[in-house]
């Protein structure tokens, strides 16, 4: 253990105040404050500013309401430090207490270096026999990362908000390093990083294809599993998380946190809302053999849900603990980051991974739980996005449709509903009617509205797009888990051939598939959320769990995009243009088929290929693949209260997943004189056509239409006109000039001196605790 018995140079210490917690910088000096109900002593650990040296211990003087506390007048933004936390080593009483082990601060805004892992990490002695009941004395300081103390300051200027209403929200789900690796547009030294993904070229493209809300897997402090580094791969999701303040510094090309709030600004100034997924259910630290890295040699009793053997953690999560948000200091803690990071980093929402834990008292799940509640009441949180992933696996761990009113949830059910029915399995029309229409089986109580329902057809754990219409089955060999890991049952169809093929029968079918699932998609009720790179047919060769694939196989492939891809994007660009010109599909409350009686129509009918409304007996029907749905804006509820309301508009949408053309006959419709085709996905670029009132038309084999009423007093709007009147730029989503010596924005004071390149992506291989995690299904639990 390095010795700081002989620094000549002593800091001043004050007693400082027990709030804020964390390590505060008030233009003066800097207070320090850590919370541990259980610990007999802190110290203040003082380092040089790479972390490597330790040049002092201080120990905290005051102990207030539970918070231990003191004041640095002499400490700048800058210093580098971390705690070691005196206490009663005893595991079988749920106290890990071990002061030779360095310890990050729970609110550390910044961190410096990386993991460098080894035995000294744990509070145990590994290979001992009496396993993590013994105690290491060797100090894990050296392979420790440590904590910055920050100066918040930045200039955001007169960038607001963008404050996307829920009905015209589209999320793009993606990876802040995966998503410019292999963009040719962004400069070698700015790719995977923050200020890579806020390159105008990138941000221009996203705006282009009209999305509103880009929604970033974790982006808070997390590590490499020192298992993943043994196999010679490495955490690419993210979802270990060791620091819930602190940005992730290899997403850093400056090593500032001034980086990250110029993407969010970048973002905000392109009209575009900034979500983070948060990972607040559980640690790095894993369970009663993980290492001790923070929260666990800080109060592990407080911080941990423990078994009725306090020894032993509970484990909802699969990855070995979960943090317990029950605890009063534990609750504001995460209620305090979710502050900071709307607050300082302006971020505009929240998907919460795993959330039922989140609302799992100690007698179950309870929408009305301490978590949810604070987030309810909050004057902050509570006019911010909150997302919720609505499964974990622990008891009664599935609750779509059972979060409070405000929150929104992803809908696993739309999703594999979606893929099954394109897939052409027989019994989906009565479920897809729900589906379509905002699923109000789960979400239709207490007030809550349509876009309470995500709907999503793939996310990060899962097949891309391209390879849900390519595989039927999972290739996950390069992750070293003989292709053990990851779902089985993706509802997926390869159309005949496993992977990329040269027939061009099956790679049309293949393309009218993802037109299908797209449209779907988008002419839904709910909120819909595309995963990034399905616009344009990205592909992952059928890995369908790329956690650990910080490579060519995780990141978006740019370099791959042909004419088929081009084509893609601009139906995409055509469909988010469609649905945003049309608030019926977009409703801010659910349909019912209620009449209006003086007019003889319903908002919304759901009409048979011979032009009939549908019986309840033709529902039953599993052989059923085509039916009609007929939203009228003159009935519809809430459709006058929106903006860009058009209370004249009809739209009918028609789906055919059998593989043969329906006949279909347009139904009769009080004031219809006509119709007008707005999107057939068997005819990708296919100008819009003029329809009589009685014309039949065909809907192709595996296919979707969308058409809009002419009548009195309507109002259609092609995709083209709408393009231009929602100000969606015509943008190449591979520019050809690539300024390679592009400036990046210069770091200024301590920032710049305690950045270590080494924390950026390329960092060295070492490694961490396993950390299990479950994917979108509330089935599956693959490693993330």
């Amino acid at each position: 253990m390095p010795s700081v018995a002989n620094v000549a140079r002593r800091s001043r210490i004050q007693e400082g105040l027990p709030f804020p917690l964390g390590a505060t910088w008030d233009g003066l000096g800097v207070n320090f404050a850590l919370f541990s109900a259980h610990a007999t002593k802190v110290e203040l650990c003082l380092f040089d500013r790479d972390g490597k040296r330790e040049l002092e211990r201080i120990e905290l003087p005051e102990y207030t309401d539970e918070v231990w506390h003191g004041y640095l007048p002499d400490a700048r933004p800058g210093t580098v430090y971390g705690y070691r936390v005196h206490g009663p080593f005893e595991p079988t009483a749920g106290h890990r207490f071990n002061h030779h082990k360095l310890l990050l601060d729970p609110y550390a805004k910044a961190l410096v270096g990386h993991m460098r892992w080894s035995d000294a990490h744990f509070g145990y002695r590994i290979g001992s026999p009496r396993d993590d009941l013994s105690f290491d004395r060797r100090d894990s300081a050296p392979g420790m990362p440590k904590c910055r103390v920050v100066d918040p300051a930045f200039t955001w200027g007169n960038t607001q908000a963008p404050r996307i209403p829920w009905e015209r929200t589209i999320f793009y789900e993606t990876h802040v390093g995966g998503y410019t690796m292999r963009h040719p547009a962004v400069p070698p030294q700015l790719q995977g990083t923050y200020a890579g993904l806020a390159h105008q070229d990138v941000v221009d493209y996203i705006r282009s294809i009209g999305i509103t809300s880009i929604e970033l897997l974790p982006v808070h402090a997390f590590l490499d599993d020192r298992h993943l580094l043994e196999r010679g791969v490495r955490n690419f999701w993210g979802y270990n998380s060791i620091g819930f303040f602190a940005p992730e510094t290899r997403y850093s090309a400056t090593g500032t946190i001034g980086e990250f709030k110029e993407m969010v600004a970048r973002f905000h100034d392109a009209g575009i809302e900034v979500i983070l997924d948060v990972v607040y259910n559980h640690t790095a630290e894993g369970n009663e053999r993980g290492p001790t890295l923070s929260f666990k040699g800080i109060d592990n009793a407080s911080y941990y849900r423990l078994a009725p053997d306090p020894r032993y953690y509970i484990n909802d999560t699969g990855t070995g603990n979960t943090l317990n948000v029950s605890h009063p200091r534990v609750l504001q803690m995460v209620t305090d980051s979710l502050r900071y990071w709307a607050t300082e980093m302006r971020i505009d929402g929240f998907r919460f991974d795993l959330a039922t834990i989140l609302g799992r008292e100690p007698h179950g799940f309870d929408e009305g739980g301490g978590f949810l509640d604070a987030c309810r009441q909050d004057p902050i949180l509570s006019r911010v996005k909150l997302i919720a992933e609505p499964w974990d696996i622990g008891p009664g761990g599935y609750q779509v449709g059972g979060f409070p009113p405000g929150w929104a949830e992803w809908n696993d059910r739309y999703r594999d509903t979606i893929r099954s029915y394109w897939k052409g399995d027989e019994g989906k029309l009565p479920e897809v009617a729900s589906r379509l229409t905002g699923s109000s089986d789960f979400f239709e109580k207490r007030g809550r509205r349509p876009w309470a329902s995500v709907n999503f057809i793939t996310a990060h754990d899962g097949f891309t797009l391209n390879d849900l219409v390519s595989y039927n089955e999972k290739h996950n060999e390069a992750n070293g888990e003989n292709n053990q890991d990851g779902h089985s049952n993706n509802h997926s169809w390869n159309h005949g051939v496993e992977g990329p093929t040269d027939d061009p029968e099956i790679k049309a079918l293949r393309e009218r598939q993802k037109r299908n699932l797209l449209a779907t998609l988008l002419f839904s009720q709910g909120t819909p959320m595309i995963l990034a790179g399905d616009e344009f047919g990205n592909t992952q060769g059928g890995n369908n769990n790329v956690y650990c694939q910080n490579s060519d196989i995780g990141w978006i492939n740019w370099d791959k995009i042909d004419d088929d891809d081009q084509s893609l994007i601009e139906f995409v660009r055509e469909v988010v243009a469609l649905r945003q010109s049309h608030p019926l599909l977009g409703l801010p409350k659910f349909l019912h088929g209620n009449q209006d009686p003086e007019l003889g129509v319903k908002d919304i009918t759901w009409v048979t290929p011979a032009g009939t409304e549908k019986s309840p007996e033709q529902w039953q029907d599993p052989m059923a693949r085509c039916v009609g749905m007929l939203l009228d804006g003159r009935v519809a509820r809430g459709l006058q209260a929106q903006a860009l309301g058009k209370p004249g508009d009809i739209l009918m949408l028609v789906i055919n997943s059998y593989h043969e053309d329906v006949p279909f006959k347009l139904p009769s419709v009080p004031g219809v004189v006509g119709w007008q085709t707005l999107l057939d996905t068997s005819k990708p670029g296919g100008k819009s056509s003029m329809l009589d009132v009685e014309a039949p038309i065909t809907a192709a084999g595996r296919s979707l239409s969308l058409l809009t009423a002419l009548h009195d007093g309507a109002v259609w709007t092609s995709a083209e006109s709408a393009r231009e009147r929602l100000n969606m730029p015509e943008v190449d989503p591979v520019p050809e000039v690539i300024d390679e010596d592009a400036p990046v924005e210069a770091p200024t004071g301590a920032e710049l001196a305690a950045f270590d390149p080494a924390d950026h992506g390329g960092a060295p291989e070492e490694a961490a605790e396993p950390a299990e995690a479950t994917g979108s299904d509330p089935l599956e639990t693959p490693t993330r």
